[in-house]
Formats: C-alpha cells, sequence, structure tokens
C-alpha cells in the first residue's frame, strides 16, 4: 500500500481578504476531491491573505498510480487562472518503508 502526498504552494490573484481568499480556495479543493476521489485541503498560509498551501493525499495498491493521480491533480491546479503554483512537492510512503 502506497499514499501520495502533493503539496502546492499557491499565490492568489486580486484577493484583499480571508473571505475572497475561501472563495478562490474552496472550489479548487471541492473539485479535486470530487474529480479524483482524494482527500484535499487548506494545510497552511491560513493567515495570509494572497498565498494558500494545498494537500492532496491519496492511497493506492501501486507507486505509479499514486504518481498518475497527484500528476494530474497538480495540472488541474496549474491551469487555473485565478492562481498561480509556485511549487508543488510530491512525497511517498509505503507499508514497505517499516
Amino acid at each position: 500500500m502506497y499514499v501520495g502526498v502533493l503539496s502546492l504552494d499557491l499565490l492568489l490573484g486580486d484577493v484583499h481578504s480571508l473571505k475572497a481568499k475561501r472563495s478562490v480556495v474552496r472550489p479548487i479543493v471541492a473539485e479535486l476531491r470530487k474529480r479524483y476521489d482524494v482527500s484535499a485541503a487548506e494545510a497552511g498560509h491560513v493567515e495570509l491573505h494572497r498565498r494558500s498551501l494545498v494537500a492532496v493525499a491519496v492511497v493506492a495498491t501501486e507507486r505509479s498510480h499514486c504518481v498518475k493521480i497527484l500528476d494530474a491533480c497538480e495540472r488541474l491546479v496549474a491551469g487555473r487562472p485565478e492562481v498561480d503554483l509556485l511549487s508543488a512537492r510530491q512525497q511517498f510512503h509505503s507499508t514497505e518503508d517499516d
């Protein structure tokens, strides 16, 4: 069993309040969850108006499947016009790591 984690550091466009930030980040998180059946949440930069760290996690029997899903999630977010993807980092853990 493999667990893949994707961390996406985002710069938000014309956002001047935390309420406006939520209106940009929530639809992205919801679309990731719905389209790819992953766990996703805003996991960092919660007090900054124009930055967000979105984390995505997936569990699969093969590492290659985790990579495929996380790559698709990264492409989806990178293609959103209201955000700039500053960095993306993938990490993998397996039951064989113990």
